[in-house]
């Protein structure tokens, strides 16, 4: 037989999957994972809901109870709302019913991969628009692309992920307000950032709005997301969902997640607490420049040494953070999630050993 992989589209076969290495180490700050497990007493309760439900039936295929909380928590209509697999399963939904050959979506980068993966998987084109020279969003620069490209559909993630940069509510405003196609607003770092452009929804049918319980809620293991927007663009876009995406134990811990949020919200704002000492402190260490955030993570920027030998270093210490490196713009950049305060003095202490190891003079001092 021939080669299977020339059944393959060929624009797939050019580009690199979304992949992450495994890689451990006693300090993890490489996911932007919430580094505080769900408290014991309602991992017990969401247990023993499950203990009592049938595992052989299954799950409810529109998760009634679970839409009506969200509305509650999100301020927006159940009916407007699409809960999933994570919100990647969602973004993969929204994007089968919006995207084919040669679609053109417009994406700032750089940005979260996977809308610019899918896209091109699904035959689109995606318009890439440069951040500024200091990694902030250009919302002329979007506005403009989306004007000139006819795109039927823009993504912004604000928090952005991996800079942490966001976008505006009057700049999303501005967005929806102008002729053209969808808005797509990634926001699943909001409650680190404490806004939302959710109320734009009411007024504007051509926003929709994408989030998660992975960060701040703490259920990254079990994969819940949800997806917000006008009624009737949630029924279209839920044509590309799978039947059942959402398991009964997901379902269950994600409900146990809303009612319990004034707790979990008491750790969010911790991290967000612990970000700004984290940023202050390492902004005045030499030849490092940390990019302020609104989200659960920062980027720094290493001037006078090998991002890569820093990442190394930062490892052998027992710290693993992100190597962004291969993103466009941050060639000399890694990305770090905001830990527990613990964490957070073990990964500076050992910044300063790793950042001491990999500069170039103090290496040719050694040798």
């Amino acid at each position: 037989m021939k080669d299977p992989l020339q059944f393959v589209k060929p624009a797939v076969r050019q580009i690199a999957a979304y992949t992450l290495a495994a890689r451990q180490a006693p300090v993890k700050i490489n996911q932007n994972e919430n580094p505080y497990d769900l408290p014991e007493a309602l991992k017990r309760r969401v247990l023993e809901k499950a203990l009592r439900r049938p595992w052989s039936r299954y799950p409810d295929f529109d998760p009634k109870d679970l839409l009506a909380k969200l509305a509650a928590f999100s301020g927006w209509r159940a009916d407007g709302i699409l809960a999933g697999n994570g919100s990647n399963e969602l973004i993969e939904a929204l994007l089968l019913v919006t995207v084919g050959a040669g679609t053109r979506v417009v994406i700032p980068e750089p940005t979260f991969t996977l809308y610019a993966l899918l896209t091109t998987v699904l035959g689109g084109e995606a318009v890439r628009v440069p951040l500024t020279p200091d990694l902030q969003y250009d919302p002329e620069a979007i506005a403009r692309a989306r004007r000139q490209a006819g795109a039927p559909l823009t993504v912004v993630c604000s928090p952005n992920n991996p800079t942490g940069g966001v976008l505006s509510t009057a700049d999303v405003r501005r967005l929806c307000e102008e002729e053209g196609g969808l808005v797509v607003i990634d926001e699943a770092y909001h409650e680190f950032a404490g806004e939302s452009v959710v109320p734009l929804l009411e007024a504007h049918a051509n926003l929709v709005v994408l989030r998660t319980f992975s960060k701040a809620m703490g259920l990254a293991g079990l994969r819940v997301g949800y997806l917000l927007a006008s009624p009737e663009l949630v029924r279209e876009i839920n044509k590309g969902r799978l039947p059942y995406n959402l398991n009964f134990f997901s379902q269950t811990a994600a409900l146990a997640a809303l009612e319990d949020y004034a707790e979990l919200g008491v750790r969010v704002r911790q991290l967000a607490e612990e970000r700004e000492r984290l940023l202050a402190l390492v902004k005045d260490l030499p030849g490092v420049r940390a990019y302020p955030s609104r989200a659960n993570f920062f980027l720094i920027e290493l001037r006078d040494a090998d991002p890569k030998a820093v990442f190394e270093g930062l490892l052998r210490r027992g710290v693993l953070v992100r190597d962004v490196t291969a993103y466009p713009m941050l060639s000399r950049c890694l990305r770090i999630s905001v830990g527990t305060p613990e964490e957070n003095d073990a990964f500076l202490h050992a910044l300063g050993s790793a950042l001491g190891e990999a500069r170039p003079d103090v290496a040719m001092g050694r040798a």
